[in-house]
């Protein structure tokens, strides 16, 4: 099988996987026919839930808000740590307005996130 083409193969790859895994652990040796299998099986399941089941990039705000949930911040915490006002932080957090570029090195730099999150890029 070079390609998972439908979903009924998909549901076959998956159930062998389910298999495999109870023969192949960290131990076994990597020209072992089992890990193999396992491999490719793997490989193909991945390319086929990569195109039928993408995983969409997480916004802006998704990610402010689990890094405040992370870091234990509140919407006035935050608008401290910003240096910007609370409603401001309300404004960022609703999708109303997008952060200037001084604010978003401040959001990447002080929550640690991803300068290509923070600019959409």
């Amino acid at each position: 099988m070079v390609k998972i083409k439908t979903e009924k193969q998909y549901k076959a790859a998956c159930a062998r996987i389910e298999e495999l895994l109870k023969v192949v652990n960290n131990d076994t040796p990597m020209d072992d026919p089992n890990y193999w299998e396992l491999d490719l099986i793997s490989d193909l399941v991945a390319d086929y839930e990569n195109e039928h089941f993408p995983v969409e990039s997480p916004s802006l705000v998704d990610v402010i808000k689990l890094r405040m949930y992370e870091m234990g911040l509140t919407q006035n915490k935050l608008s401290e740590l910003l240096n910007v006002s609370p409603s401001r932080v309300s404004e960022y957090l609703s999708g109303k307005c997008e952060p200037t570029l001084k604010v978003a090195r401040e959001i990447s730099r002080k929550l640690n996130i991803d300068a290509n999150i923070v600019l959409g890029v």
